[in-house]
C-alpha cells in the first residue's frame, strides 16, 4: 500500500519541480511540501528533492513568508509546511530562516475578550491564521508549533503561547475543531482533523492527561472515518500519543478504494494518508511527529 501511495505521489511530480493537486494538475504549494515530506519518509535520496525544494523556494516571499499562490500572497498558511520540507536541506537553511523568523513575528488577530462575548475562548492568546490580520484557529497553530518544534524552537515564548491557546481551544467534552468552543454557552462539535493537528503538535509539550478526553474522542471516531484528511490527520493524531488503531492500515486501504467512486484524491490527501500509514511504523523520525526533548512545558491540572 505504500508502494502504491507513493507512486500515485510521484505521478504529480511536474518537469521544473514541485507537484500538481492531482495528475495533469498545476502546480501547488502545499502539495509540494507535502509531497516533499512523504518523499524524504520513505527514504528517497535528498538530492532527489533538491528540485521541489528549489520550486518551493520560489513562493516565498521577502519578510519569509509562503503563500499558497502568488495572486493571494495574504494566505500564508503554507509557510509551516515549507519550514518542514526544509528540513535538513543545507540549500534551503537560508529560506527555512527566514520563514521562521517570518512565524516567530507574525500572529493572528487578537484582543481581549468582553464578558458579554458569545464566544468563551480566550481572544488574546496568540497563534496563527490562515490568512493575514484574521483570528488564529487551530490547524493552522499546529502546523506552526509542529514546525517550529522540528526547527528547534519548541522553548520559544510564541511556541509556548500558541500550546496554551490550543489548550485554550480544546472542547470541555474532548477534540477540537475549527477553533471555537462554546457559543452562547453551547457546547460545539469537534472534527477530527483539527484534533488529529492538534494532538500531533502537542506530543511532547503537555502530559498526556490534558489531552485525555481528545484521544477519547478520536479513538471512537477514527472507525467511522472515510475521508483522507480526516483519515491521515486522525491516524497522525493517534499515532503520536502511541495509540494508533491495529486495524490502521485496513482503515487507509478502505479510504483509498473510494477513489473508485468519488475520483482521485488530491496529492495533499495522499500525502497525509501515506504519512499516516507511516506513523503506525514508527513515530521516531516522523516528519511530523519529532519530539522535543525538553520535559513538557504546560500542564493542564
Amino acid at each position: 500500500m505504500k508502494r502504491l501511495l507513493l507512486e500515485a505521489i510521484s505521478k504529480r511530480m511536474l518537469p521544473d519541480g514541485g507537484l500538481a493537486d492531482r495528475r495533469d494538475g498545476e502546480f501547488r504549494v502545499d502539495s509540494t511540501a507535502f509531497a516533499i515530506l512523504s518523499l524524504a519518509a520513505a527514504g528517497e535520496p535528498p538530492e532527489s528533492l533538491e528540485r521541489s525544494r528549489a520550486r518551493l523556494r520560489k513562493e516565498q516571499g521577502d519578510d519569509g513568508r509562503v503563500w499558497v499562490s502568488r495572486e493571494h500572497p495574504t494566505s500564508y498558511w503554507p509557510t509551516p509546511l515549507a519550514i518542514l520540507a526544509w528540513q535538513n536541506s543545507p540549500a534551503s537553511q537560508v529560506a527555512q530562516s527566514h520563514a521562521v523568523h517570518f512565524l516567530l513575528d507574525t500572529t493572528g488577530s487578537h484582543f481581549p475578550r468582553k464578558p458579554d462575548a458569545p464566544w468563551a475562548h480566550d481572544t488574546s492568546l496568540k497563534g496563527w491564521s490562515w490568512i493575514e490580520a484574521t483570528h488564529s484557529w487551530v490547524e493552522p497553530t499546529a502546523m506552526g508549533v509542529m514546525a517550529l518544534r522540528a526547527a528547534g524552537y519548541v522553548q520559544h515564548d510564541r511556541v509556548r503561547e500558541a500550546v496554551r491557546m490550543l489548550l485554550d481551544r480544546q472542547l470541555p467534552h474532548g477534540g477540537w475543531n475549527s477553533g471555537n468552543t462554546l457559543m452562547f454557552g453551547k457546547e460545539l462539535h469537534p472534527n477530527p482533523e483539527g484534533t488529529g493537528a492538534a494532538l500531533a503538535s502537542l506530543v511532547s509539550q503537555v502530559e498526556q492527561r490534558s489531552v485525555a478526553r481528545s484521544l477519547d474522542y478520536l479513538q471512537g471516531e477514527v472507525d467511522r472515518l472515510r475521508t483522507p484528511i480526516s483519515l491521515g490527520w486522525a491516524l497522525l493524531g493517534l499515532a503520536a500519543w502511541e495509540q494508533y488503531p491495529l486495524n490502521g492500515a485496513a482503515l487507509v486501504e478502505r479510504c483509498l478504494a473510494s477513489q473508485s467512486r468519488y475520483g482521485e484524491y488530491e496529492t495533499s490527501a495522499l500525502c497525509l494518508l501515506f504519512l499516516g500509514v507511516l506513523a503506525g511504523e514508527s513515530t521516531t523520525r516522523h516528519p511530523l511527529l519529532i519530539h522535543s526533548d525538553t520535559n513538557p512545558a504546560i500542564v493542564v491540572q
